[in-house]
């Protein structure tokens, strides 16, 4: 198949280049604990080996930043750091990565009082004065609430536009265009959406492609490949993760997964059709990573797929979520929700908190609450 790629400008990340006509680059993102150095080591190398181009490091603190500086003294890897709620890591973790990846709707978080303007002239300073590129994340579940509130509340496709225009606006503006964006969904047709009218606007930007939270295979990579197919066979999309619900031995399948999808494109192995399956039981689940605070997480997500199968044909969907980052925010739009905690799940009803539980105790009370939604709705 002959795909005209949008005419992004290259951006280097490290040894690769993405954008133009370069070509498209895999990445995936560690499920260990960031400061298991060894653990990290092998799992970054692990990725590597697997032919990821770019592999994403999470840091929440300093004790986390003071370990990625040794992480890099033991692999050759392309990195991106994954700041998380204080931006002001991005001193410390800068000199030992190839890209800074922060997210818009984090950065309220620390300094309030702050304007995010002042919050990323400093990002880019950083980045600049050590050779990074950077990434601006935005995600569905994590907008910042000043540009959410413009909008509907059913309308979670335009705060997203908003908040990246916003960003790019402002990187442009101090000079910094060594960066990406991502625009990411749970829901592959709105990452469709998103990313076409992004693309339309702004064909400058390389776009970092992803469905987040698409969950276990083979359903995450049939979900991804949705995505994925509608836009890089439009020529949008300039790098790209799978991002799935396994375990830590298991994240080289992200790399794998994704190669597949980008050959199948190139030789026209593609559907004519995007038909999701929407009046179906759709279950989300976040990738694992090492925000996640309990890996009992993972045995969960496994456990609801297998419980909920008498509810297969139902248009009901539940998000399963592994860390406190992204789980409150990202399972207000699902029918049933699951945040996991250390020691605890966080069970919810869209907005509506129902209560926590034990690991244990959890699936009877889903099971209890998707018994009640399928009788409501009958």
């Amino acid at each position: 198949m002959q795909i005209t790629r949008n005419p992004t400008r290259s951006v280097r990340i490290g040894l690769t280049v993405i954008g133009a006509d370069h070509p498209v680059a895999v990445q995936s993102m560690t499920a260990t604990h960031t400061q298991n150095i060894d653990a990290t080591v092998e799992q970054v190398n692990a990725l590597q080996a697997a032919g990821a181009d770019v592999v994403r490091v999470a840091v929440d603190n300093t004790k986390d930043a003071a370990a990625l500086a040794e992480i890099r003294q033991q692999t050759k890897a392309n990195l991106s750091v994954d700041l998380q709620e204080n931006y002001r890591l991005a001193e410390m973790v800068a000199p030992h990565v190839d890209k800074i990846r922060y997210n818009p709707g984090h950065l309220y978080h620390h300094e309030r009082e702050k304007p995010w303007q002042e919050k990323v002239r400093y990002l880019a300073q950083v980045a600049a004065d050590n050779d990074c590129a950077m990434r601006v994340g935005v995600n569905c579940g994590s907008v910042d609430p000043a540009v959410k509130d413009r909008y509907a509340h059913d309308d979670s496709i335009s705060p997203m536009l908003d908040s990246a225009w916003e960003h790019c606006r402002a990187l442009d503006e101090l000079g910094f265009t060594r960066y990406c964006v991502s625009l990411k969904d749970s829901d592959p047709q709105k990452v469709i959406e998103v990313n076409k009218r992004f693309a339309e606007a702004r064909p400058d930007v390389p776009l970092h492609l992803g469905v987040t939270e698409a969950g276990l295979p083979p359903d995450g990579i049939i979900k991804t490949r949705i995505a994925f197919e509608q836009l890089l066979s439009r020529g949008i999309g300039d790098t790209i993760r799978v991002s799935l619900t396994v375990s830590n031995p298991r994240k080289p399948e992200e790399i794998e997964a994704g190669r597949k999808i980008l050959a199948d494109i190139a030789a026209g192995r593609v559907r004519s059709v995007v038909d999701f399956g929407l009046s179906t039981l759709n279950i989300i689940s976040c990738p694992s990573c090492s925000r996640v605070e309990n890996e009992a997480f993972i045995d969960l997500a496994e456990q609801v797929k297998e419980m909920t199968r008498y509810a297969s044909e139902h248009a009901i969907t539940i998000a399963v979520m592994g860390c406190r980052v992204n789980g409150p925010g990202e399972t207000d739009d699902a029918d049933l929700g699951l945040w996991c905690g250390p020691t605890v799940v966080n069970l919810k009803r869209r907005s509506e908190s129902l209560g926590q539980f034990p690991y244990d105790a959890i699936l009877p009370k889903l099971k209890a609450e998707l018994d009640a939604l399928i009788a409501a709705r009958a």
